[in-house]
């Protein structure tokens, strides 16, 4: 996001501010939005009941602190921000916000809501000084349908409001399978004011992947053929920016990994093979074994808990193979559970593009006030708007990348394809642009950069490229432009280094 287009919304929120002062509700909302502009980003966790949205928050904030039982607060829209000292707010529907006890039992922290109801609360605010949440805030929403039509639809309001932008400026939406009502939530939220930019802002998850394979320990490469199946569907395509597969139970408890978890695995490293494989046929019979001697049942109940057969395998085999200590156990854990490509999904996609995620969601704020309370003098306002989303490089990029996923554009297949790398379909890292090694030198970037530059515009010039994809074109070509002032601003950098 340049810095023009990030000022230039701020700007349009404070020239909307100007027209609607005297409007007490629009006025406080376009303060909110001018807040959203300074904020991190905004990604709410979605999915229907007992997707595992809680466990895969927890697994990406590395600290357990979502409830991820059956209770009440799993029933509530719950935001977790960065903050220097843990505290929990709980804001009523009616009445004063107030602060909740904080409680930790066994190292997972406990929301007690003092009597009060789910139906009776708005929101929680949970401040927690996590790293992760320094540059994202997660919210954790209440299952997508749900067999109580209200918990359902509360999450359906708070994340597609039908007159306003969604709460959330991008999601996280886990599916155990591919179902009809996945498809219909992620198209209500593609046209929600922030999701009209284009399929950027939306990742599925393939959630509770090791149980895809029975907790055998290949469960995560038959997810992964699931997932690309998903991911190459034309319905799911034009909807989210890929499928990503994740065993949410093994990456909270890896990034969460215990002395006394270790201790245990360490215990069932030492069996031979055949034994352990007898003991692993079911959970049942893993809690009743005997073997080795000193593991208690409350322990192995315990693993199985944080773990499940799946964890519990790959762990052992790990430790037998190299992985002797705690922290590259549990570095090695959560790679393996599909955390990381996850969370390198988020990085070059979502936390890559926030800026203008955040602006478009400021602009859409804007254009909505115009729809639906019009008056005179607002002219320049809606010019203003007008201007800012037509010449924004970053909006344009999104635009072209929706039109390729769902309309399309009139370019050969393999055109199309580079198009949507080039434009950051993949990831908007230089690299992932232009499909070379992540450890390439600047040179290399910069000749591919170059030659890349050269073919589009060579297409663009083309007397047999159609007029309607001219415009494409040309977007490409900036996208390009791009990559070449990075790689030659990296360059100053290292010379006077």
């Amino acid at each position: 996001m340049t810095p023009s287009t990030t000022a230039g919304a701020a700007a349009l929120v404070r020239e909307a501010l100007e027209v609607y002062g005297d409007d007490p509700q629009a006025a406080e909302a376009l303060r909110g939005y001018a807040r959203r502009l300074a904020e991190p980003l905004r990604i709410a966790v979605a999915g229907m009941v007992k997707a595992g949205k809680s466990t895969l928050l927890n697994a990406i904030i590395g600290e357990e602190i979502a409830p991820t039982d059956t209770g009440e607060c799993t029933r509530i829209v719950t935001w977790y921000r960065h903050g220097r000292t843990p505290r929990i707010t709980l804001h009523p529907i009616t009445g004063e916000p107030r602060n909740l006890p904080l409680k930790r039992v066994d190292g997972r922290l406990v929301f007690v809501l003092d009597g009060v109801h789910a139906e009776e609360v708005e929101r929680l605010d949970v401040e927690w000084p996590a790293p992760a949440l320094q540059t994202m805030t997660l919210i954790d929403t209440p299952g997508i349908a749900s067999l109580s039509q209200d918990v359902s639809a509360r999450s359906v309001r708070f994340l597609t409001p039908e007159d306003s932008a969604s709460e959330a400026d991008a999601v996280i939406y886990l599916m155990r399978h591919m179902h009809a009502s996945d498809l219909r939530f992620l198209e209500s939220f593609r046209d929600t004011g922030a999701g009209r930019s284009g399929t950027v802002n939306a990742v599925a998850v393939l959630s509770r992947a090791d149980e895809v394979g029975a907790g055998r320990i290949d469960s995560l490469l038959s997810a992964g053929s699931i997932a690309e199946r998903y991911s190459r569907d034309p319905n799911l395509r034009k909807l989210a920016l890929g499928v990503v597969p994740v065993a949410g139970l093994l990456a909270q408890s890896a990034r969460t990994l215990r002395q006394p978890d270790f201790e245990a695995l360490q215990m069932l490293a030492t069996l031979d093979r055949t034994a352990r494989e007898r003991m692993m046929l079911s959970a049942d019979r893993f809690r009743r074994s005997r073997e080795p001697e000193g593991l208690t049942e409350e322990a192995r109940s315990s693993l199985l808990a944080r773990y499940g057969l799946f964890g519990i395998r790959l762990a052992v085999v790990l430790i037998r193979n190299g992985y002797p200590d705690p922290t590259p156990l549990a570095h090695e854990l959560a790679r393996r559970s599909g955390l990381d490509p996850l969370l390198d999904v988020l990085d070059g996609q979502f936390q890559a593009r926030a800026e203008a995620l955040k602006a478009r969601t400021a602009l859409v704020a804007v254009g909505n006030l115009l729809d639906t309370r019009p008056r005179r003098g607002t002219e320049h306002l809606a010019a203003s708007l007008e201007r800012l989303q037509a010449n924004a490089h970053e909006f344009r990029e999104l635009r072209l990348l929706a039109a390729l996923r769902t309309t399309g554009v009139d370019l050969a297949p393999e055109l199309a394809a580079e198009a949507e790398r080039l434009i950051g379909g993949h990831g908007t890292a230089a690299d992932l642009r232009l499909g070379v090694d992540r450890d390439s030198g600047l040179d290399l970037l910069a000749a591919e950069a170059r030659r890349c530059l050269a073919r589009w515009r060579s297409v663009a010039e083309s007397p047999l490229t159609a007029r309607s994809a001219v415009d494409a074109c040309r977007v490409v070509i900036r996208s390009c432009e791009g990559v070449l002032a990075e790689c030659a601003r990296r360059d100053r950098q290292a010379q006077s280094a």
